[in-house]
């Protein structure tokens, strides 16, 4: 029979789940953590000392009570002091951002990423530079609790290696190894898939705050998927669930990069969309528009009245409504949120989109559906790195904090 938690367990879980209402929800009364816990107000009040003592939190008095009475402390992140470094690996940018506890973007650098097979050594050595260039900038009383990055491919869960990146033209790269390595900071950097991130932030941050069951779907060159079910991101066995872009919808198809044919990044990503509306052939020699900016043009002629820009999006849109209709009759998803540039794609074919879902999504799947575009826009990203690089510090706050500290 399994010995059941002892005290310091339960205390260590407290402090964790404490200090994520405070991270995720803000600053919040030390009455209103009580009722949310479930916990009395001597055991809150513990709990809230001990985290103010290690510099994660500080409690002030409310700057306005509407009450008789004693007010009850509030209790906010130590934003400023407790930070971590989130990175984001696209395939036409580079971006890091300091975050503090609370996600605060404290700081933050971006450059453009010329396309083209991924070299490890002068990218890593970039986002680390970048990193570097923000440490020297803070207080010397600030610590860094950890490190993430979201890149555009499969991780490999465990140790950050990128296993295949069709958009990056990579594979196998160790990538959390080597950034860890040119940071220095004695921390291990995790990793994971930029659309899987985006989808948990938009779970905690975003338009998908409370929402159990989503499916957020991500677009650059290509299509990723994040899969929230019941609260819970789902990973899959190794660490590549959520790949929806690799959905086949049309065997006969576009040739893909992934090796196949049809599947929805190809039918729906930037080349389609392009090809279809004229903007990739002999009138663009060795300089063929590309990345968000392409993508914007197509969908702001389109509103001008542009007919090939028009037909355009509504044939991408089509492949587009389909491939949700599909994740919809399998997931059931009570939201679907489109992010990157697929924000652009669906707000320009959204007609297309709820089109086919009325014809090829089952009636009681879709009745209750909301489609909605990312509140977090080009931050999602970030956003879920960041979230990824608190992970440890909100399991457990007083350890983790004093093993950065040391």
């Amino acid at each position: 029979m399994r010995a059941g938690p002892s005290q310091e367990d339960i205390r260590r879980y407290n402090l964790g789940a404490l200090l994520r209402h405070v991270h995720l929800g803000g600053p919040i009364s030390r009455a209103e953590l009580t009722s949310r816990m479930g916990l009395n107000r001597s055991t809150i009040m513990a709990l809230t000392s001990d985290l103010t003592a290690a510099g994660l939190v500080r409690e002030e008095l409310p700057r306005e009570t509407g009450r008789a009475g004693r007010p009850s402390l509030v209790v906010r992140p130590e934003s400023a002091r407790v930070y971590v470094f989130a990175f984001d690996v696209g395939p036409d940018r580079l971006a890091v951002a300091r975050v503090g506890l609370g996600g605060v973007i404290l700081d933050r650098r971006e450059t453009t990423r010329e396309r083209g097979p991924f070299d490890l050594d002068e990218q890593a050595g970039i986002l680390a530079g970048f990193a570097r260039q923000m440490r020297r900038r803070t207080r010397p009383d600030t610590v860094c609790v950890g490190a993430a990055a979201a890149v555009s491919g499969g991780v490999r869960k465990g140790d950050g290696v990128i296993r295949f990146g069709p958009n990056l033209m990579t594979e196998e790269v160790p990538f959390g190894e080597e950034l860890g390595r040119r940071l220095g900071l004695g921390l291990p950097v995790s990793v994971g898939n930029d659309a899987n991130l985006a989808a948990l932030a938009e779970h905690s941050r975003g338009v998908g705050v409370a929402v159990r069951d989503l499916i957020y779907l991500h677009g650059d060159v290509g299509i990723g998927g994040g899969i929230i079910a019941g609260g819970h991101l789902l990973g899959g066995h190794d660490g590549y669930g959520g790949e929806v872009g690799h959905m086949v919808v049309d065997p006969g198809g576009r040739a893909c990069g992934c090796g196949s044919h049809g599947c929805l990044e190809a039918e729906v990503g930037e080349r389609a969309l392009l090809e279809a509306a004229g903007r990739i052939g002999t009138e663009y020699p060795g300089k063929e528009p590309h990345g968000r900016d392409a993508v914007r043009a197509v969908v702001d002629a389109a509103d001008r009245g542009d007919i090939v820009a028009q037909e355009a999006l509504s044939r991408v849109g089509d492949w587009l409504g389909l491939g949700v209709a599909n994740l919809v009759n399998i997931f059931n998803p009570e939201m679907v949120i489109f992010g990157g540039m697929l924000r652009e794609i669906y707000l320009g074919s959204a007609a297309q989109v709820r089109s086919r879902l009325a014809l090829h999504a089952m009636a009681p799947q879709r009745e209750r559906l909301r489609l909605r575009t990312s509140a977090l826009g080009d931050d999602a990203t970030l956003v879920g790195a960041a979230e990824l690089a608190f992970a440890q510090v909100l399991a457990d706050p007083l350890e983790v904090l004093a093993r950065a500290s040391g």
